[in-house]
Order: structure tokens, then sequence, then C-alpha cells
């Protein structure tokens, strides 16, 4: 019985640490993000062109939305970026000398995967998202061409 007893006084220090975390609510991860932002300086030119990389490979998303074959393509390079990442972010932290102001490649690569990784993986989502679409169109264009070529047939028969 004492057993039972202390197994539930744990468990209950456990839901009081949980409910003390989500007493102060989401006002610590807002405060790291504006500090993660802060500390960056917008103005770099390689931040720039960073991000006007990613704009435009969500331009040519827009674009090429109708040709999936590319969209499968652009989909595997994107994710193959992702992947990179870790090694991209060790070799940009051995150089960052060279054109950047302060070193913002981590060991963990928490900025770059913020950066970098980030509004990749939301490019594939969108591209994701764009093919399942497109499937589900084509599954319907199939299905009624199937159920025309029913009606003739039977149409055939009937004759």
């Amino acid at each position: 019985m004492e057993e039972l007893k202390s197994a539930i006084n744990q468990h209950l220090n456990q839901i009081d640490i949980f409910t003390a975390d989500l007493q102060s609510g989401f006002q610590p991860a807002i405060d790291n993000l504006y500090g993660f932002f802060h500390a960056i300086d917008w103005k770099e030119p390689w931040v720039l062109c960073l991000i006007s990389f990613h704009i435009s490979l969500l331009l040519l998303v827009f674009i090429s939305r109708n040709n999936i074959n590319f969209q499968m393509c652009f989909f595997l390079i994107t994710l193959s970026g992702v992947y990179l990442a870790e090694k991209i972010n060790f070799i940009l932290g051995n150089n960052w000398r060279s054109f950047a102001g302060q070193n913002y490649f981590d060991p963990h690569g928490v900025f770059f995967s913020v950066l970098w990784s980030g509004p990749l993986l939301i490019i594939s989502i969108l591209i994701l998202i764009n093919t399942l679409f497109s499937l589900c169109q084509l599954i319907v264009k199939w299905k009624r061409a199937e159920l025309k070529h029913r009606a003739r047939v039977s149409r055939n028969k009937q004759d």
C-alpha cells in the first residue's frame, strides 16, 4: 500500500511541474524567439542573399506548380539541402570570418537550421501538398474516363 501511495505522490508531483510550466505560458518561448531574431544582423549581405535565395525558390515552386516531374526533382533537391545542412553548417562555421561579421554557426546548428533547413522544409511541404492535389485531380479524371468508358461499353452491348 505504501508503494502505491509513493507512486501516486510522484505522479502528482510530475503533474504539478507540468502545470507550472503551462501556467508560465508561451512567454519564455516568445522571449527566446525575440532574442534570436535580435541577435542576427539582418543587413549582412550573405543573410540577404540567403533570404532572396529562399524567396526565389518559393517563386519557382509557384511558377512550376503544373509541372509535376520538375517539382518532384525540385522536392528531392530541397530535401538534399536539408540533409546536407550539417555539413554546410560545419564548413561555414570554419570560414565565417570571410563573409560574416560574427559567428552564427554554432556546433548544434540551431541558427542554420532556422535560416536554411526551415525554409527548405516549408518549400518541400508546399511541393508535397501540390503533388497530392494534382494526384487527387488525376484520380478524378481517371474515374470519370472509366465511367464514360463503361457507359459506352454498356450502350454498345445494348445495340
